[in-house]
């Protein structure tokens, strides 16, 4: 298989049965100019890519063998975690940062966790609860708390009604999002 677009041009070339003399002629493009595209001595530009795209009758993405991009939905299955919750991954595999969509639904707040690692929730529907430390406040839908792990932390339904958030949780230090300029003041 032709792994550069020189050898997939000079590959299609030969399978149209076409002298260098006649595809400079089809395309407009000079012989030297596709010769040295197809030995890869020369960058192959969109300018140069169009007619070539069109004489062959391919897409410019087999010409330049651009990967396939499969189904880009992610699809993954709720799963049941403690408490009650329901936790659907909304990334396809664990990295430096994974995002959930989790329902809580158990209005008790169980015994504080501490790990490494930072969160960031954003609710959606419904109130959540958050003990953090000694403190408690709830979250209504559209807001949003994110908080390092080392800290005790425990989530429930605020009020007994199934609560919905995203949750995204990355290594230890790394914070969500980055403000573009300090608070006034600092």
């Amino acid at each position: 298989m032709a792994t550069t677009v020189g050898q997939r041009l000079a590959a299609l070339r030969a399978e149209h049965d076409l002298t260098l003399a006649a595809l400079s002629e089809m395309t407009g493009i000079s012989k030297s100019t596709l010769s040295r595209l197809e030995t890869d001595q020369r960058k192959p530009t969109l300018e140069l890519l169009l007619p070539l795209s069109r004489t062959y009758q391919v897409s410019l993405d087999d010409l330049v063998g651009a990967p396939e991009v499969g189904d880009p939905r992610v699809v993954m299955k709720p799963r049941q975690l403690d408490h009650g919750r329901v936790g659907i991954p909304l990334t396809r595999s664990i990295g430096p940062l994974q995002a959930w969509k989790m329902i809580i639904k158990d209005p008790v707040l169980h015994e504080p966790r501490v790990h490494e690692g930072y969160e960031w929730f954003y609710v959606l529907s419904g109130r959540i609860k958050l003990r953090l430390g000694d403190k408690e406040v709830v979250l209504r839908a559209g807001e949003v708390a994110e908080f390092d792990c080392r800290q005790p932390h425990a989530l429930s339904s605020a009020d007994g009604n199934p609560a919905e958030i995203i949750s995204l949780f990355g290594k230890q230090g790394e914070r969500i999002h980055t403000r573009a300029a300090p608070p006034k003041g600092s």
